[in-house]
């Protein structure tokens, strides 16, 4: 049975744990999610802590997958903005554990993500990926348009430049 849900503060903390592996494996996987190899859980924890803070102070929607119970997979909507963007967010960190992929988890997570942005008056959301991964090939079956690729945008956690490219959605 897989479960989707919106953390709140002390949800997350409890989570971090889970969401600990999930981001070792990812990034483990090869994907750049802002983080270089070897990278380990005691790496991870201080980034979910501080998505648990983010979470508290309203700035971050922090979302799980659950399979049978168990976080296999997460993503983020960065809610806070400047001023002249209230109707903007940011969706960030979709992971989903290596060994749960092929189960429509990220499709599960984007549409709850989509929802509650949109239930919170925002109106478009933005991402970037890294251009050629496989996270790349998602956002378009899920409706997102593609704007460009920038070169040279980031790392891949193993090293060497990574292009990334930018997606938005208009949700409401």
């Amino acid at each position: 049975m897989t479960t989707i849900r919106l953390l709140n503060a002390e949800e997350a903390r409890n989570a971090i744990p889970d969401l600990s592996a999930i981001l070792v494996d990812c990034v483990a996987g090869g994907a750049s999610v802002g983080f270089m190899q070897p990278y380990e859980t005691s790496d991870a924890e201080p980034y979910w802590q501080g998505v648990a803070d983010a979470v508290e102070s309203d700035a971050n929607l922090l979302f799980v997958a659950e399979v049978d119970g168990k976080i296999l997979g997460t993503v983020q909507i960065g809610a806070a903005q400047m001023p002249n963007q209230p109707h903007r967010a940011d969706l960030k960190k979709l992971l989903v554990h290596r060994d749960a992929r092929g189960k429509g988890l990220a499709r599960l997570l984007m549409q709850a993500a989509e929802t509650e942005a949109a239930a919170r008056g925002k109106t478009i959301l933005v991402l970037d990926t890294a251009t050629g991964s496989d996270a790349e090939a998602i956002y378009p079956r899920l409706g997102w348009e593609r704007v460009g690729v920038i070169p040279d945008y980031a790392l891949w956690p193993e090293g060497g430049f990574c292009a990334s490219t930018f997606f938005y959605k208009r949700i409401a």
